[in-house]
């Protein structure tokens, strides 16, 4: 493979059993280019083994007088000089080429494992270690493929040398080749300390990164709670540890380069001492004394790549684990599915809840608990889950012990997978090929909403869904890891191949991503082509967002307007109602809406509300809220509490007659509800009263809601 030919069509099946499993299968899959790098290595480095031989051959001819051998030694050099040249260039060329033929396979690698996992990544890998791994870990990786066969090179050349020395001149032949393993296996001892203090560097560095992609992301509201001294000082902290750790990594490698030194030097004297000797004696020219000397001072570049292998292979191992990691994980259910690529329409249900949301209606859900929202959301647009909605699941962001720092967590969380709210458009997915950085968790978010867990079966129709009867409320309180899959028209969404799912359901998480490029390439994703951007845009109330997008554009149509990454020149309803929009214009058989509003003003939100329901008229809706503008708005309101459906009704209705309900809603108090029951008992009194009736309650009780 040549670089001109990246990317790979196929880049394989890693093994990911653990780091250095993962290395080996790297290397193996690059055979082609090892050996070749390998060739020109020998080359290279037997040409300037071989040099000592010409100028000892030299010297010799200049002692004895000989014109014709003198001669004879400069062709001898010149000769390997052009093989050394050659064997350096083609050597570097193709050493370069694994090292980046390795990274790629390595990213494409990622970011197929980050598009098939989805939005599901960053609850079971941090946002931080993914961007870790796509970036820096790749080069490390790179770097020990491309150390491999140049080490396999220097190895074998050292074996050569010894062996024609001992031919050559047995007497310092032997004291040579019995010198240089010593001197490539004294640094053995020192590899073991060296690599755990290169890996604890490597973790403290994985933790800073992880630290400061999280307080980037969450830094907005950071601002907002006034965390940010406080995070800037954790992030010092774990700077100053990454340097610290740093300096007691380098002491070691610098006590091995100095072993590195001091022995071919210690050998080096010993030769000479022991060469002089021997010609003192007569027993050896001085052409194959200089022929000796010259050889052990030549072998110390070949040897400098036994350092180079050990610094490489423990920088490495660490990375390939954390590499490993993200690529072994799986899906709960293949992508292929168990049915024909035929999307079902029909009611939208889930079994784990007894959520039902009737085939052409707007159902608005209302939870307590906005975790559970969020994971119930993804369930129902298909996406594994690894515990009961009724459970709070353990993310990376759930590790931090302050307030601000949860935010901070759950900020980067989302950002990184919340994008899924927007189908996966081909200029996603080439830019997740392309890099697998920040762009490869955009890239798999964006694919939309994925395959379910569990395997599922059973008819929504066939449950109770409206009371939720027969569910036992405290089995919400215990993990599971095979949950029934969510129903769509009476089939399991874990069974439909994984592009027929996405296309049937689609997710807006609660705070989705914008990608940068252009309005027009925003909204330019797969869909049905029943909603055209226009009416899409005016029913997410964008005008102002237009006008926003063409002042600060030189064209004049919006559509061209370009939108910096992730929106961050748009406010925070800006972003929300153009995330909308884009999810509007995918008209997809189901749509689940996770607090679509929740950054809008009360009278933009009403307009939203009102187009929402024009323009999905006749499509499932589902919208997790608990804006009473939108639940006013529902065909049918569900109340969902300690994981199971808890009430089905309208939302006048639901206030009136479900405490819960209306605890959620209106954030009343105990105290606030006390005074309401009071209230109501005074008004059934009011109703008794000559001249009041219900027609003087109702009015009344508007009152009452308006306040």
């Amino acid at each position: 493979m040549q670089i001109h030919d990246l990317p790979y069509p196929d880049p394989g099946l890693p093994d990911a059993r653990s780091g250095p499993r993962f290395l080996l299968w790297l290397g193996r899959n690059q055979l082609g280019g090892q050996l070749k790098s390998l060739c020109w290595g020998l080359l290279h480095f037997l040409s300037v083994a071989s040099l000592p031989y010409g100028v000892g051959f030299a010297v010799q001819a200049v002692v004895d007088g000989s014109g014709s051998r003198l001669a004879l030694a400069g062709g001898l050099i010149l000769l390997l000089g052009a093989a050394l040249a050659l064997g350096d260039t083609m050597l570097h060329r193709t050493a370069v080429t694994n090292w980046i033929t390795a990274a790629a396979r390595v990213q494409q690698l990622l970011a197929r494992r980050t598009a098939a996992l989805g939005a599901a990544l960053t609850r079971r890998v941090a946002a931080g270690e993914v961007v870790a791994v796509s970036t820096g870990d790749v080069e490390k990786i790179g770097w020990f493929v491309e150390a491999l066969s140049r080490f396999a090179a220097a190895a074998l050349t050292v074996v050569v040398v010894c062996v024609g020395l001992v031919l050559y001149q047995p007497a310092l032949g032997i004291v040579v080749a019995v010198g240089m393993p010593v001197l490539a296996l004294a640094v053995l001892p020192l590899l073991p300390r060296a690599t755990r203090r290169a890996d604890q560097q490597r973790e403290k560095a994985g933790r800073a990164t992880e630290l400061a992609s999280d307080t980037v992301a969450g830094l907005r509201v950071l601002r907002g709670i006034g965390g940010e001294e406080l995070f800037l000082d954790r992030y010092r902290r774990a700077s100053q540890e990454v340097r610290t750790a740093a300096v007691r990594s380098a002491r070691m490698w610098s006590l091995i380069s100095a072993v590195q030194v001091l022995l071919p030097g210690l050998l080096l004297i010993a030769v000479v001492w022991y060469g002089i000797e021997l010609a003192r004696q007569g027993r050896i020219t001085v052409g194959e004394l200089v022929t000796v000397y010259s050889a052990v001072m030549i072998l110390n570049y070949p040897l400098r790549h036994f350092e180079e292998i050990a610094m490489a292979y423990s920088f490495s191992r660490p990375s390939a684990q954390r590499a490993a990691r993200v690529l072994s994980l799986e899906r709960v259910t293949e992508p292929g599915g168990l049915r024909a690529a035929e999307a079902p329409a029909g009611d939208l249900y889930d079994p784990v809840t007894g959520l039902l949301a009737p085939a052409g209606r707007l159902t608005a859900v209302v939870c307590g608990d906005p975790d559970l929202a969020g994971r119930l959301a993804d369930r129902l647009g298909g996406h594994p889950t690894d515990a009961d909605p009724g459970t709070r699941s353990a993310s990376a962001s759930d590790s931090a012990s302050a307030s601000a720092s949860d935010s901070a967590s759950d900020s980067a969380s989302d950002s990184a997978s919340d994008s899924a709210s927007a189908s996966a458009s081909a200029s996603d997915s080439a830019s997740a090929s392309a890099s697998a950085s920040a762009s490869a968790s955009d890239s798999a978010s964006a694919s939309a909403s994925a395959s379910a867990s569990g395997n599922g079966s059973g008819s929504g129709s066939d449950s109770d869904s409206d009371s939720g009867s027969g569910r036992n409320p405290d089995k919400a309180a215990t993990p599971v890891t095979a949950l029934p899959s969510v129903l769509l028209g009476g089939v399991p969404l874990d069974e439909l191949p994984l592009d027929t799912a996405r296309t049937a359901v689609l997710v807006q998480d609660k705070d989705p991503v914008l990608l940068s490029g252009t309005l027009a390439e925003l909204l330019d994703v797969p869909s049905s082509g029943s909603v055209r951007p226009e009416e899409a845009l005016a029913a997410a109330q964008c005008a102002d967002v237009l006008d926003a997008l063409s002042q600060a554009s030189l064209d004049a149509d919006p559509m061209n307007a370009r939108i910096t990454e992730r929106g961050r020149s748009l406010s925070g309803g800006q972003r929300q109602r153009l995330a909308l929009a884009r999810s509007l214009v995918t008209d997809p058989e189901a749509l689940v809406l996770d607090e679509p509003t929740s950054a809008v003003d009360s009278h933009t939100e009403a307009r939203i509300a009102e187009g929402l329901r024009a323009l999905r008229s006749g499509r499932t809706t589902v919208v997790l809220t608990s804006s009473p503008l939108l639940l006013d708005r529902a065909d049918r309101v569900v109340l969902v509490h300690e994981g199971t459906v808890a009430a089905v009704g309208e939302h006048r209705e639901l206030v009136l007659t479900e405490p819960r309900y209306r605890a959620v809603v209106t954030r009343e108090t105990d105290e606030e509800a006390a005074s309401a029951a009071l209230s109501r008992n005074a008004g059934t009194s009011l109703r008794d009263e000559p001249g009041i009736g219900d027609a003087g309650i109702e009015e009344l009780t508007e009152i009452e809601e308006t306040a």
